[in-house]
């Protein structure tokens, strides 16, 4: 299990060239609108040194990476909900991503053109939520249209299916956020099944210059902060060089610029964190793979993420934790030492574990 990714905002902001960086893909990144018209995929290895660390010890013949899905999704615009630009098309595409990137731009430059002719990271966030929100409406409407004819024969289910979807008609209707927290279990699995975009987890890269006196992030960051959401001022431009670079070049360019890691690896921090996932390993001698997971995973549903046959003939786990795995220099030391535990089917699984499953057929 990894997760889907799309990236969203206006045209010209720096998606495209993002997910060039992110992907390493040479996709157009051209000066206007809509030069993305089909949404690009890029399938990218998760980067983790705690898998490079205990395959290391495990003597591995190969290493797997947990991977994540990045979909770089056509520069929107306001009316994208009533078919302008490319208009519906593009966020349906939105619909079937787990989180979305918002990419805003906030820097000025008069060679590189803007679709509204000025520089406002907050109105260009605006505007996208927006038109999110009104493909939203559009959705709860037209599914409110079939239940009202499907009420008139009384089924219970539908009826309260219809109040509910009146009620988030009336929400968004007012700009408000929905609280999923407001409604019963029944009814927030039916919300979850309309797969609205609004409810999606996102957070927001800015698209940043290296020239500081050109950069508008204050208000924008203030903004996001007051809404919990996670902001992270990038310079795409720099990103994308350093995705073509060899380890050590990008290394030291990494250093020069004063960056602990490429934007890439923050992304997926960021995901993980506004998705709740968590990766646990498997090891050997042929081979060692992270594997991800949601927070909260019992061992048995860790186990079928491998295979079902894991899940179903599910005995026990044999976990390792990976401070302890490092720290007693693989599974031979960790077991002489104590630190391998017997887990049943109701262990939580723990971000880091290494585990061995044992599984009848």
């Amino acid at each position: 299990m990894g997760f889907k990714c799309g990236i969203v905002g206006l045209p010209n902001v720096g998606k495209s060239t993002l997910f060039n960086a992110i992907t390493n893909a040479s996709i157009p990144a051209e000066n206007f609108p809509f030069c993305t018209i089909e949404p690009n995929v890029g399938v990218v290895s998760v980067p983790d040194d705690r898998l490079i660390n205990i395959s290391l010890l495990s003597n591995s013949s190969k290493l797997i990476h947990a991977t994540t899905t990045f979909v770089d999704i056509a520069g929107l615009v306001k009316g994208a909900s009533d078919g302008e630009g490319l208009g519906n098309e593009f966020l349906s595409n939105i619909r079937e991503v787990n989180a979305i990137v918002h990419v805003v731009r906030c820097f000025k430059n008069e060679k590189i053109l803007h679709v509204n002719n000025k520089v406002d990271p907050i109105s260009d966030f605006k505007t996208i939520y927006l038109e999110l929100l009104l493909a939203d409406i559009q959705l709860l409407e037209k599914r409110n249209e079939k239940l009202l004819k499907l009420t008139k024969v009384g089924n219970p289910s539908d009826l309260s299916q219809q109040k509910v979807i009146t009620e988030l008609i009336e929400t968004l209707s007012n700009e408000n956020e929905i609280c999923i927290d407001d409604y019963s279990e029944s009814e927030k699995s039916f919300i979850d099944s309309l797969n609205l975009l609004t409810l999606k987890p996102y957070f927001v890269v800015g698209n940043i210059s290296d020239d500081e006196a050109l950069n508008d992030i204050n208000q924008i960051e203030d903004f996001l902060k007051n809404k919990n959401v996670s902001f992270l001022p990038t310079n795409i431009k720099n990103e994308n060089e350093i995705s073509n670079l060899e380890d050590q070049e990008k290394k030291e360019y990494l250093e020069l610029l004063n960056m602990d890691a490429p934007v890439l690896d923050k992304i997926i921090v960021s995901g993980y964190k506004i998705l709740g996932l968590e990766t646990f390993f498997t090891t050997g001698e042929n081979e060692t793979k992270a594997w991800t997971i949601p927070h909260g995973s019992i061992a048995p549903s860790a186990a079928g993420i491998i295979h079902t046959d894991f899940e179903k003939g599910f005995i026990k786990a044999e976990v390792i934790a990976y401070n302890d795995f490092i720290d007693n220099k693989g599974y031979k030391g960790s077991k002489d030492n104590g630190k391998l535990r017997i887990e049943g089917k109701d262990y939580v699984v723990k971000d880091g574990d290494i585990i061995l499953f044992k599984f009848n057929v």
